[in-house]
This record gives C-alpha cells, structure tokens and sequence, in this order.
C-alpha cells in the first residue's frame, strides 16, 4: 500500500486547519457546559473544525477542489474567530488565536 505524502507547499496549511480543528473542539466544548449563553460560538465552533477536517482531507489527497474550500475555510475561520474574541474563556482565546492562523494559510493556499 502506498502512502500518501502531503506535498511540501500544502504542510504549513494542513498543519494550520489540523490545529485549528482541535482548538474549534476544544472551544465548542467548552461553549456547551456554559448553559447555552455561548451556543451561537459552539454552533461556530463545530462548522469551522468539520471545514478544517475538509481542508487537511482535500490537501492531503491534493483535490483540485482544496484551494476552493481553503478560500470557504478562511471565511469561516474568520467568523469563529470574531465570535471567540467576545468571550475570556481561554480556550476561546487559543480558539481564535488558531482560526486567525489558519485562515492566513487558507488564503495563502486558495492564492497559490
């Protein structure tokens, strides 16, 4: 079985959506045991980590529809990000730190 090597220009943007998927669970989790006030961020939460998984499944194969999706993902990484940024739970800063650092590299790659 041959095994499939993420190609050198897509890793920084796979490594980015891999991190920023996990921040988006950890956050959206976070949201959940707030008694709903923080509903509308894990709704965000979980729309952006499911993009991002897209995004490192169409990288990794190289889909020519991953720079398509890249640019969706940038735009919701945007949204979680300003949603995050309304709340001092940490895990919404690191949240938000993440979808900043990922949109950069979705645009980067939908650019290329």
């Amino acid at each position: 079985m041959a095994v499939a090597t993420v190609e050198e220009r897509n890793k920084a943007c796979v490594d980015a959506c891999a991190e920023c998927q996990q921040a988006c669970e950890a956050c959206a989790y976070t949201c959940c045991v707030n008694d709903g006030e923080m509903a509308q961020c894990a709704r965000l939460c979980l729309d952006c980590a499911a993009i991002c998984a897209l995004c490192v499944t169409l990288l990794s194969r190289g889909s020519r529809w991953a720079a398509r999706v890249c640019e969706l993902c940038a735009e919701i990484c945007e949204a979680c990000a300003e949603e995050c940024e309304k709340y001092d739970a940490q895990a919404c800063r690191e949240c938000a730190a993440a979808c900043r650092r990922c949109a950069e590299q979705c645009r980067a790659m939908a650019s290329a």
